[in-house]
């Protein structure tokens, strides 16, 4: 029986990979958009359709400014009317509920509209672009001009001021580094004004001003920004080749690969101990090579197969049965590796044919090929599109000081020595740990010294009480990375719990909350969650309830915060002995 049910799960595996290579030239749907308003109000949703806490985000009302002057007209509108203000863009990308505005009388601002003023400035090497103007078409406007920007997030669904608002980044420790808001020279805010100023004004801030220190990376706290101006270099191209091999001595030689290579990064799949070191370069832009990185992830799916790669995870979870996941796990692997993980030779064929593969800096930087098509086409979407049932996940990020990372590495080693390999298949389903590079920064909410981030991604349930199957492993990881080593959250993303105590991991978070009540006094840019972090009251919640654990709303410190209705109760860590996790057992007794 167990074999007949590894034949299934291989076929399913094959049928999956096999539905994904007919989509080489395939469009998708559109993502949503997530302001949706009735005559009643408007809601606002993220990407994913679900906040951390399930709840939706209720507004009082919407507006769409379209240019400088609109835009502060309705911050003086919204301060003179006291309503409380968050501005979203086009994609809301982030996960915790930084976008949503305190409750009560609320308006939002999008930036939708305020997507047009692209200046580039050959001469001095910079642009400056309204807020909402969308990170592809930024990159294309300056490569246009033979120029290139040398920073960006892996996925380009993201607006200029919504990218550095939260801290997006790549993968770099050479010069200026991976994180776009290290690269910012200049951002105009507009903030609210007394009743003779008109109640709102504009603020310039460029280098030298130590406000341009705390609007580098905002949350939205600060204001609106309007425009944002960014350094950039002459145009180059980038050479990337993959390297599949054991996942031996990574902690031992992550250093190397980020000093070698200025936009390296490493893929981590514990359960198959293999790990894929990215030897990413700049060269010439006289290289040969017009390739293009076309990430399978961000790539166009049919909707029956994320549907299917859905469904498959949740009859393993209701069947607690691993290794379906790991098939498929072993299965993507292999799929990444004939397929160099979406990179192509040709941006005319757009097929893979070798290593390495050279393109124009503007092709190879960053990718989300789902995001663009018309709205007539429901086959295909993004993998994650809330509106065909898709992969629903969470997803964790912790920066790690570069002198930690190594013994994190030998925790999670140990913890999958006791816990047996087959428990990390989950997450080597979508992209094992992901292990990128960013620099000091300057900014009061960036890092104080080179750091390396951690991405993973790993099964959420379709209702908050539900169990995961194997979840008391990345709890653990999870308090692991944030308790016991001190990783700070990466402000877009995370559960709840790794922001408990963010305030103290920040030297400089006293002189944002300086910045924060000097250009909004009356705290008119708030929200539940922001205000939260700023106080370090709520975020996590403070009131535990039944199941809150299972959702990282909390730390179990019981065991009705698990489900023991389930079998899953509140446990010690295997490695971590501080952690406190929900685990499943046959006996409620330890």
């Amino acid at each position: 029986m167990k074999n007949y049910q590894k034949i299934q799960w291989r076929m399913l595996a094959l049928l999956l990979v096999l539905g994904s290579m007919i989509l080489v030239i395939v469009e998708a749907m559109p993502p949503p958009n997530p302001v949706q308003c009735t005559q009643t109000g408007c809601t606002l949703s993220n990407s994913y359709g679900v906040w951390s806490d399930r709840k939706d985000c209720h507004v009082t009302s919407a507006v769409y400014p379209t240019s400088e002057e609109e835009l502060r007209s309705a911050v003086a509108d919204a301060n003179r009317r006291k309503l409380k203000v968050k501005v979203v863009s086009r994609f809301s990308h982030t996960i915790p509920k930084l976008a949503c505005p305190s409750p009560g009388s609320t308006m939002l601002i999008s930036t939708e509209r305020y997507n047009t003023g692209i200046e580039v400035d050959v001469a001095n090497l910079a642009v400056t672009a309204d807020a909402g103007v969308g990170l592809r078409e930024l990159i294309d406007r300056v490569e246009e001009e033979g120029l290139s920007l040398v920073a960006a997030p892996y996925w380009e669904g993201v607006s200029v001021g919504g990218v550095i608002s939260t801290g997006a980044h790549g993968s770099s420790w050479w010069g200026r580094g991976g994180a776009v808001h290290d690269h910012v020279i200049g951002v105009r805010l507009v903030v609210p004004a007394k009743e003779s100023q008109g109640f709102a004004r504009i603020v310039d801030l460029k280098g030298g001003d130590p406000l341009l220190n705390a609007a580098k990376v905002s949350l939205g706290m600060l204001g609106a920004i309007s425009k944002v101006t960014l350094l950039l270099e002459r145009g180059f191209k980038r050479s990337i080749r993959y390297n599949f091999t054991s996942d031996v001595g990574i902690e031992d030689e992550f250093m190397d690969h980020a000093q070698k290579h200025e936009f390296g990064d490493i893929q981590w799949y514990p359960s198959l101990h293999t790990a894929v070191y990215r030897y990413d370069d700049r060269v010439p832009v006289n290289a040969t090579g017009d390739g293009v990185n076309d990430f399978l992830g961000f790539q166009s799916n049919l909707a029956i197969i994320s549907k299917s790669v859905r469904a498959s995870e949740k009859a393993v979870e209701k069947a607690r049965n691993v290794n379906g996941k790991c098939i498929l796990a072993s299965s993507f692997l292999s799929y990444k590796k004939l397929t160099a993980n979406g990179l192509k030779n040709s941006n005319n064929l757009k097929i893979f044919t070798g290593y390495p593969v050279i393109g124009r800096q503007g092709k190879m930087q960053t990718s989300g090929s789902c995001l663009y098509s018309p709205q007539s086409n429901t086959a295909t979407s993004c993998a994650w599109d809330p509106r065909i049932n898709g992969l629903f996940f969470f997803e964790s990020t912790a920066i790690f000081p570069a002198k930690k990372f190594p013994d994190f590495v030998h925790d999670v080693r140990k913890l999958r020595d006791i816990v047996k390999s087959e428990s990390f298949c989950g997450v080597d389903m979508y992209n094992g740990f992901l292990i990128r590079f960013v620099a000091k920064s300057g900014a009061y909410l960036g890092q104080s010294e080179n750091s390396v981030v951690v991405d993973f991604n790993y099964y959420r349930a379709d209702d908050s009480s539900t169990p995961r199957l194997n979840g008391d492993v990345w709890e653990e990881i999870e308090q692991m990375a944030f308790f016991k080593y001190g990783a700070k959250p990466h402000w877009a993303k995370n559960r709840d719990v790794a922001f408990f105590d963010v305030q103290k991991k920040y030297v400089d978070f006293g002189k944002f909350v300086e910045a924060k009540r000097f250009l909004d006094p009356t705290n008119v840019f708030s929200g539940e969650f922001s205000d939260g972090i700023l106080t370090g009251k709520g975020v996590p919640a403070s009131v535990k309830g039944d199941g809150c654990a299972l959702e990282g709303e909390c730390v179990c410190s019981e065991d009705r915060h698990c489900s023991p209705e389930n079998g899953y109760f509140c446990r010690n860590g295997s490695v971590y002995g501080e952690a406190r996790v929900c685990r499943y057992s046959s006996s409620s007794i330890s």
